[in-house]
């Protein structure tokens, strides 16, 4: 009798370690299959949560079935107190086990709330936006001038949260001046600047930062971002340019990004820059003549004297016969690619056309036409 309930529970136990094996298995399967998220969200972790609230959540967003298997799969693999407070985009049909990594491998939120610093030509603005993780586009939520304008409730309310994300944008075609005096004006950052950058050293782009991040070590960054794009669209830059260095290419480009905004003319413009080189005729372009007044600090806010389109100085290009000495903005990477791949144009002249863009011509007399045109569209704008 003893052997057969011996028998019996050798049985039962056999049994019991099967279905536990198979209930692991398909514990490690189910954690490591997709989910029912079919659509992107945004999870937001707040500083000290715990799983248990981040799979409540989850569940709730549709994310996961079940929140207990991502709770028993976090706690199996020791991922249980690694949470890391942020925002974090959650992809559609991301694994339990996909979701554990994204919100305990940390590093920079990728959604929810962003501010941004944008330095600007003519100003320093302050922009609360966040992602709508349905579209992956942001929505403006505030937008302010610190200089002339109170800071909303909207930015004051984000401003000190650990998951909000912070960039500087640095507009195509501001200063190396006017970037190190947008650095001075944001708070959240620290330490002194010794000295202006080189023009035209600069990337025109946007840099994620933290607060107490040094403003020396972000201008660094910018100058090796830049010199990277540089030598690049060097070393891809078509033959027969009239630019010896990628130093004169630089000059080049930040004409082209004074000249438009108009992403589709930058090599229109760069063609007649080229084709005036070429034939050595003098560039006359507006900008560099400003540049040489205010150098490159501020706007110069009203229109150009005649005796200052005469006057004789390096940046006047009314006067000199070839490229100013220094770049006069700061580029960004299609202005300095254009300047070194430019259409292949006859054109040697170009004027505003009212419309944002440029009216180009071969010719003095199309040329002359075109300026008849745009003193009209002027004079029309006067009246209204």
């Amino acid at each position: 009798m003893w052997r057969h309930i011996a028998s019996n529970a050798l049985t039962m136990l056999i049994v019991a370690v099967f279905l536990v094996g198979g209930l692991i298995l398909w514990g490690q399967n189910e954690y490591s299959a997709q989910g029912p998220l079919d659509e992107q969200i945004c999870l937001r972790v707040e500083r000290g949560s715990n799983v248990g609230i981040v799979s409540e959540n989850l569940e709730k967003q549709g994310a996961i079935s079940s929140g207990m298997l991502l709770r028993i799969g976090m706690d199996y693999t020791d991922l249980a107190g690694q949470l890391k407070a942020g925002s974090y985009l959650v992809p559609p049909k991301s694994s339990p086990k996909e979701i554990a990594d994204i919100i305990t491998r940390g590093g920079a939120s990728t959604c929810g709330t962003e501010i941004v610093y944008r330095i600007g030509v003519t100003q320093l603005s302050n922009l609360v936006r966040e992602l709508d993780p349905a579209t992956s586009e942001y929505i403006e939520k505030a937008k302010f001038d610190p200089a002339t304008e109170e800071a909303p409730a909207e930015y004051i309310a984000v401003r000190e949260r650990p998951d909000t994300r912070v960039r500087i944008a640095i507009a195509e075609g501001v200063t190396s001046w006017q970037i190190v005096e947008g650095l001075k004006r944001i708070s959240l950052l620290e330490g002194e600047i010794a000295e202006v950058p080189a023009e035209g050293s600069l990337a025109p782009q946007s840099y994620e930062v933290r607060k107490g991040d040094k403003r020396e070590e972000l201008l660094v960054e910018m100058a090796a971002r830049q010199e990277r794009i540089l030598a690049e669209a060097w070393e891809n830059r078509v033959d027969g340019l009239p630019v010896n260095s990628p130093e004169e290419a630089l000059i080049l480009a930040s004409l082209i990004e004074k000249e438009t905004g108009v992403a589709e003319e930058r090599r229109q413009v760069a063609s007649v820059f080229v084709n005036r080189l070429r034939q050595g005729m003098k560039l006359q372009t507006d900008p560099t003549v400003i540049y040489g007044i205010t150098n490159g600090q501020g706007v110069l806010g009203r229109g150009l004297r005649r005796s200052e389109l005469r006057a004789e100085t390096p940046y006047n290009t009314y006067v000199i016969d070839a490229l100013p000495p220094t770049p006069i903005a700061n580029p960004g990477r299609a202005s300095i690619e254009a300047a070194l791949d430019p259409d292949s144009t006859d054109y040697i002249f170009f004027v505003a056309d009212g419309t944002g863009g440029h009216a180009f011509a071969v010719t003095l007399d199309e040329h002359n036409a075109n300026v008849a045109r745009w003193r009209e569209i002027e004079a029309e704008r006067a009246t209204d």
